[in-house]
C-alpha cells in the first residue's frame, strides 16, 4: 500500500508538534533525561522553556519519535481490527454471499476468501498467482470477487466491464488477462483484452451502463469502508479481516488455514 509512508510522516510530524504544545508534558516532566524535577517544580517552568527543554530532549534522543509513533500506530491497528471484526459480524452475509459478487473455485466450498482490488493496483497484480495457486491447491476454497477501483477512472472502467462480463460468464477469464497488461489499465486495453478472451463487446458495453452495475460497485465501496478497508488488496476470509499483499503462499495458505478454523459467514 503505497500510502502508509505519507501517513506515517504526518503521524510523525503530529507526534513532534504534540509534544513542543506540552500536550505529553506530564509525561515528560518525568523523564530523567529532560532534568526537570519534580512535577511540582515542572508546573511551574514557562511554556517557553518547558518547549526549549523538550526540543533539547527530542534532538538528543530522536529515536522517541519512532517509538512514540510505532506504539501509536500499534495502538490504532488494535482498534481497527476490533472495529472491523463486530462489522464483519454484522455484514457477513454480504461479505462473503452476496450474489453479485462473482466467485471462482468450489460455489459449495467451506470457506470463502474475499478479495478487494483495483486492476491498476501492483500489488493486487503480484497477488494473482498466489490467488490461482490458492484455489488449484484447494478443492474447498470459494473466492469471490469485490471490485473496489480507488485509482481512478480507467479503474472503474475496467471494474464495470469485469462486472459485466460476469453476465457472459466470462468475469474469471477478463479478471486475470487484466491482469496481464503491460503497465497502465486503461479503457483501450480493457476493451482489447476483453475482445481477446472471446466477450461480445457491443454487449459488454451496454452491461456496462447498467445502473446495477453502478450499484454494485457503490455498495462495495461502502463495505470496504465498513470493514477499514482503506487500500488494496483488502482481503477477508473466516473472522479476519487483512489489507495488504504477500508473495508468500505459504503465508496465504496459512491465513487460509486461519480463516477456516474461525469462519462466520452466512449460509
Amino acid at each position: 500500500m503505497a500510502d502508509r509512508p505519507l501517513a506515517r510522516g504526518i503521524l510523525a510530524w503530529a507526534i513532534v508538534a504534540l509534544l513542543l504544545l506540552g500536550m505529553a508534558g506530564v509525561w515528560f516532566a518525568k523523564s530523567p533525561a529532560l532534568h526537570l524535577g519534580s512535577p511540582a517544580v515542572a508546573a511551574d517552568i514557562s511554556q517557553g522553556e518547558f518547549e526549549q527543554r523538550v526540543r533539547n530532549y527530542l534532538l538528543a534522543d530522536p529515536e522517541v519519535v519512532g517509538e512514540a509513533l510505532n506504539r501509536l500506530e500499534a495502538k490504532r491497528g488494535e482498534l481497527d481490527a476490533a472495529a472491523a471484526r463486530a462489522a464483519l459480524r454484522d455484514h457477513a452475509a454480504e461479505v462473503f454471499q452476496d450474489p453479485d459478487s462473482p466467485v471462482s473455485g468450489n460455489s459449495n466450498g467451506d470457506v470463502t476468501l474475499v478479495e478487494f482490488f483495483d486492476y491498476n493496483c501492483p500489488y493486487c497484480r503480484a497477488m494473482v498467482p498466489l490467488m490461482t495457486q490458492a484455489e488449484a491447491a484447494d478443492p474447498w476454497l470459494r473466492i469471490a470477487y469485490k471490485e473496489f477501483p480507488i485509482l481512478g477512472p480507467d479503474s472503474v472502467f475496467a471494474a464495470k466491464a469485469a462486472l459485466a462480463a460476469n453476465r457472459q460468464g466470462k468475469y474469471v477469464a477478463l479478471h486475470r488477462a487484466l491482469y496481464q497488461v503491460r503497465g497502465h489499465v486503461d479503457a483501450a486495453k480493457v476493451l482489447e483484452v476483453a475482445a481477446a478472451v472471446g466477450l461480445d463487446i457491443n454487449r459488454m458495453k451496454v452491461d456496462m451502463r447498467d445502473a446495477a452495475i453502478e450499484a454494485e460497485l457503490d455498495r462495495t465501496g461502502k463495505l470496504a469502508q465498513t470493514l477499514r478497508i482503506t487500500g488494496t488488496p483488502g482481503f477477508v476470509i473466516g473472522d479476519l479481516v487483512t489489507i495488504g499483499a504477500t508473495t508468500d503462499f505459504d503465508a496465504l495458505q496459512a491465513l487460509i488455514a486461519k480463516g477456516r478454523s474461525g469462519r462466520q459467514e452466512a449460509r
